[in-house]
């Protein structure tokens, strides 16, 4: 950044105006010069790389006599610019010296800068002479290099013919029209000749050979990594709160939650260390990237923060920027597209290259917004460093929407989807898509003395409303009228200068709160109702958690992307029977209670009960800061897309089976005797594998069981002998792409496999099928973790 202090605006502004045309002429001839000193030497300056000097060509630079003409010509035009300056500058003075002499409205101290100008601009248009001596000596030495090449190695440049690399003519003949539409092949030291296409497609890209004449040294030296250093658990978060930046509403409040929860964590992570009982974690680099809030996507959420607008997002986001920290990771944060570039190395240009150096990630967390920003810039990288990334998505992707061919083929293809990238990549706010792995975020937890104080202090006909924006009250007038018959409503609903016409009269409304007093509200209120809008929020755990009973509307039918506008176009075909459907599964009454709005007699019956029910704050694990340490550290330290060995043909048979039959003949199980599969993570023992009903999901199939769908054990399941041990007639087997299979087909008699592993699915059901699931156990409070996940 370039400061100018005052006295500097006042000599350029005196030089102007003393300036007659002549001394202006010769002014612009110098800025005309320089300018075109820099044009005419561009391709050789797009060479630059970061790190060297402004005005440093590398030597691989190839030029011809024009430029060293130019150049020659330029020199010479600016030593003559140099004299004049000199004779400028004297003449100057002493016409300010005489005008001095005869006015005395200009003192004689107010000369030297005015001198002092002239001076530096004879040195400005000294330095750059001096720069094209330089250049001019470099592109020698680069011409002389380049005759040394061309007289011994011509005849290599040219594109070879070798079957292991059927794309390199192909790809030389695109760089012969197209290699000046991105900088970035410049930055690579393309320039036009053949024999920069073929380094540049053998040693940046892989379509070429390697030139048997190039001195490889260079590029086959691999990169060390860096040594392992054992991850620490931190406490004291000031550095992360640095580390989230600022200037944004939306940052604001997530540094505010972390702040507010900083002691929460701390105990949380002396916890967990006890637990791992001193087992070494290593340390991942990590990068965090918040492409929603960055402005090249419209960041709507900060402009919205004060003003009723969504928090879930930057709840979530708050709650894994510390989690990371707190594990003891290394850490970067970006919310804008410029940070991102310089922390991923990305080349200067439009993509099109690979990264200049190493990802220095071994992770990255990033939202679908970030997932575009990171292809736009990482160009051919993108693919190689692809299963590093960990996507959070509220969700949740499926697999049918997620595989880019298959979704296209048959429908699922949607405006998020089509990434390939594993499943489990995709990281969730509930557990409601066991295909993706549940990231989650965490609430406050009250110590025993905070509960019996709520206790105590609970107003047994107080009612607060889920809904901050006007608009999520309209139309509620005959519900709102039934439950004033028995409670006190109170509302927290946005507004600037006049109460929303949307709210009834009778509804105290505080406003929009700040966190702190929006839990004390919680703490007084017997009652959490929601009005069906917005899905699965943070805000009901919260209530729970402070004592609150929450009471929700159930869908009739579900709500889904098939009748409804919020669903349309995410990629999922999941079908919600309520707002809250993982409040409704796995807390339940006395709780959550779950009713049909419509029905007043059901809904007044509800109220009547809950008015009398005594009930306890309560927050499931999984949602305090110690189980989502819990959970990420498991994901950290055991998922791996990157090595994962692949999955056996579709079809092979195993030289022992794995799989027994469970002594009822109702399910697989692994079998003791079998040897583990290694690497394999959740463990395989904890595998069972039950055939569902036609018309039934794995999903659902596998909580009937009171178990959950585990999918990265259908691997094991798509097999042949897998159905002869379940005692499944197959008269006929066969491999297809169906985001349903393994799975049996019971008219035909027909068993199929699965063809491509990215398509394995715990989602997804045909009345045609009864499908094959891999079930596993979880731990207590904890779903994403099967009992010896830890």
């Amino acid at each position: 950044m370039i400061t100018v202090n005052p006295d500097g605006k006042i000599m350029v502004r005196r030089c102007l105006v003393t300036l007659r045309p002549f001394r202006l002429f010769v002014l612009g001839i110098g800025f005309f010069s320089l300018c075109f000193l820099m044009t005419s030497l561009g391709g050789q300056f797009s060479a630059w790389r970061p790190g060297d000097s402004p005005f440093t060509v590398r030597t691989e630079v190839m030029g011809g006599p024009e430029s060293r003409s130019v150049l020659r010509k330029m020199s010479d035009l600016l030593e003559l610019m140099v004299k004049r300056m000199d004779t400028l500058a004297r003449l100057e003075n002493s016409s300010e010296l005489h005008r001095a002499a005869s006015d005395r409205h200009f003192p004689v101290d107010r000369l030297p800068p005015g001198a002092g100008l002239m001076e530096r601009i004879q040195a400005i248009a000294q330095n750059v002479s001096d720069i094209a001596v330089k250049v001019d000596q470099i592109l020698r030495h680069s011409l002389l290099l380049h005759g040394k090449v061309s007289e011994g190695r011509w005849d290599q440049c040219e594109a070879p013919s070798d079957p292991k690399f059927p794309d390199c003519s192909g790809k030389v003949e695109w760089m012969r029209a197209r290699w000046t539409s991105d900088p970035c092949y410049a930055f690579f030291g393309v320039d036009g000749t053949e024999c920069s296409f073929l380094v540049y497609l053998s040693e940046v890209e892989w379509f070429c050979p390697p030139l048997p004449w190039r001195n490889r040294t260079a590029t086959q030296r691999a990169r060390k990594p860096p040594p392992k250093v054992q991850a620490v658990f931190r406490s004291n978060l000031s550095h992360l709160l640095e580390l989230m930046g600022s200037g944004k509403e939306s940052l604001i409040f997530m540094k505010k939650r972390t702040k507010r929860l900083t002691a929460q964590w701390a105990l949380a992570a002396q916890r967990l260390a006890q637990k791992l009982g001193g087992a070494r974690r290593d340390q991942k680099q990590v990068l965090v990237h918040i492409g929603f809030l960055t402005e090249e996507s419209g960041d709507v959420f900060s402009p919205r923060v004060l003003k009723g607008g969504p928090l879930g997002e930057m709840v979530q986001w708050a709650d894994i920027l510390a989690a990371l920290y707190v594990l003891g990771h290394g850490l970067r944060v970006t919310v804008s597209l410029k940070e991102l570039q310089s922390n991923l190395g990305a080349p200067p240009g439009r993509g099109s290259c690979p990264l200049a150096t190493p990802l220095p990630f071994d992770l990255v967390y990033t939202d679908y917004h970030g997932l575009q920003h990171m292809k736009r810039y990482m160009g051919l990288s993108f693919r190689k460093y692809r299963c590093r990334i960990r996507v959070i998505d509220t969700f949740g992707t499926e697999p049918a929407y997620n595989h880019e061919e298959y979704a296209t083929l048959h429908g699922y293809r949607t405006n998020w989807g089509y990434w390939n990238l594993n499943p489990k990549q995709f990281m969730t706010m509930f557990p409601h898509t066991p295909d993706n792995s549940f990231m989650g975020f965490v609430s406050e937890e009250l110590n025993e003395t905070e509960k019996q104080l709520i206790k105590g202090g609970k107003a047994s006909n107080m009612a607060v409303v889920y809904g901050k924006e006007a608009s999520i009250w309209k139309g509620k007038e005959k519900f709102l009228s039934i439950l004033n018959k028995y409670l006190e409503i109170h509302g927290t609903v946005y507004y600037e200068s006049q109460r929303p016409p949307e709210v009834p009269a009778f509804v105290k409304n505080h406003g929009l709160l700040p966190q702190p007093e929006f839990q004390q509200l919680l703490r007084k209120a017997k009652l959490f109702i929601g009005f069906g809008f917005p899905y699965e929020g943070p805000a009901p755990l919260e209530a729970i958690a402070n004592g609150c009973v929450f009471l929700q509307s159930r869908f009739s039918p579900p709500h889904s992307s098939l009748n409804h506008e919020f669903f349309r176009g995410k990629p999922t075909s999941r079908e919600v029977f309520s707002q809250h459907p993982y409040a409704e599964s796995f807390i339940g009454k006395p709780h959550v209670w779950t009713v049909d709005y419509n029905n007043s007699e059901e809904l007044e019956a509800a109220i009547k009960t809950i008015v009398r029910t005594q009930v306890d704050p309560y927050l499931p694990y999984e949602y305090t800061c110690e189980g989502m340490l819990e959970r990420v550290h498991a994901y950290i330290q055991h998922q791996d897309f990157c090595a994962a060995p692949g999955p056996a043909p579709p079809g092979a048979r195993a030289p022992e089976s794995p799989f027994i039959l469970a002594p009822n003949a109702t399910h697989l199980k692994w079998a003791r005797n079998a040897s583990l599969a290694p690497g394999a993570w959740p463990p395989a023992h904890s595998l069972r594998a039950w055939l569902a009903a036609a018309g039934r999901a794995c999903t659902d199939a596998c909580l009937d069981h009171g178990l959950i769908c585990e999918p990265s054990f259908f691997p094991f399941l798509n097999s042949q002998d897998a159905f002869q041990t379940l005692q499944v007639p197959c008269d006929s087997t066969e491999s297809e792409m169906n985001h349903l299979y393994p799975a049996f087909a019971q008219p035909g008699q027909e068993c199929f496999l699965q063809k491509e592993p990215l398509l394995f699915s715990c989602a997804g059901s045909s009345s045609k099928y009864r499908r094959l699931c891999p079930c596993r156990d979880f731990r207590k409070g904890q779903v994403a973790l099967c009992q010896d996940c830890l």
